[in-house]
């Protein structure tokens, strides 16, 4: 299983969590989302991870990624 972190800067409260986490994990071989507020970051745990389908789940949900 791998891992993958994901800055996310504009996270800030329970509707981030939900929509960030409904599509990442919905990208294939997703296992599991954590949504950190706090950190505002995004880690996601499972197998054959595909970085570009992850982005791009993020940025579906409204979201972008810090460089």
């Amino acid at each position: 299983m791998s891992e993958i972190h994901y800055s996310v800067p504009a996270i800030s409260c329970g509707h981030c969590v939900n929509a960030i986490s409904a599509e990442v994990g919905r990208v294939a071989g997703v296992d599991e989302v954590n949504v950190d507020v706090s950190a505002k970051r995004v880690t996601v745990r499972g197998n054959a991870l595909d970085d570009a389908a992850l982005r791009a789940a993020i940025d579906e949900a409204g979201y972008d990624i810090a460089s």
